[in-house]
């Protein structure tokens, strides 16, 4: 099955796929595990939560990770917002998040919440335990013209060697100029060019196990 008009496909398991790029928007296998995995544990979260932390992602999709951090946040109870901003080059459709996300019931009023602000338009989205802003656009420009600073990046673009403009070391040169001091970086990917441009970018990088049947998986410290 194939929306031709939103480039977007599913397998028969439910998961979207980018007919662009050709790659799945989360694992085959869990995607919330996987965000939990790589993104979460990553950059050290929960643990490193506190009052007014902030997030920053290459790729929103779907709007998983993000729902995945928020969960993890009220889970921590530290009162105030979790402040998110993302980039996004291809915005899904209400409906199209709608329906990935149906996948993941423990995440259902959150998904709401999100998927009911994006049926609306609106790209800023402000709850009391959530500030997220969604920009739009190719984040080659947009991240450099952002004024914000983060503590963690979750990058999630398509696979380097189908969208390779979101792991150019200039952009992630954009992405450290953007990082707090002692911040850090997460990736499912292990791909030598993506070490390669974080390492360039100032960022100390190591190879940690990826999720599911990927071997590995990248982490970088600013």
């Amino acid at each position: 099955m194939t929306d031709q008009t939103a480039g977007l496909g599913w397998t028969a398991g439910g998961v979207p796929v980018s007919t662009r790029f050709d790659d799945p928007y989360f694992s085959l296998e869990d995607g919330l595990a996987e965000a939990r995995h790589v993104f979460l544990r990553g950059n050290g979260l929960p643990g490193r939560f506190r009052p007014g932390f902030r997030i920053g992602e290459l790729g929103f999709g779907t709007g998983l990770n993000v729902l995945a951090a928020w969960r993890a946040w009220l889970d921590a109870d530290l009162g105030g917002p979790l402040e998110v901003t993302s980039f996004e080059a291809w915005p899904l459709t209400a409906d199209a998040m709608e329906t990935a996300l149906a996948a993941f019931p423990e995440l259902a009023p959150l998904a709401s919440e999100l998927t009911t602000a994006w049926r609306a338009g609106r790209r800023m989205i402000e709850t009391p335990t959530l500030r997220l802003t969604v920009i739009v656009g190719d984040a080659r420009r947009t991240v450099g013209a952002w004024d914000g600073q983060v503590d963690a990046w979750f990058l999630d673009g398509f696979a380097p060697a189908r969208n390779p403009e979101l792991w150019e070391t200039a952009l992630m040169r954009e992405v450290a100029r953007h990082t707090a001091p002692g911040g850090t970086a997460a990736t499912y990917s292990a791909a030598g060019a993506v070490r390669r441009a974080l390492t360039e970018a100032g960022f100390s990088v190591e190879r940690r196990a990826g999720f599911g049947r990927k071997r590995h998986m990248t982490v970088a410290h600013l």
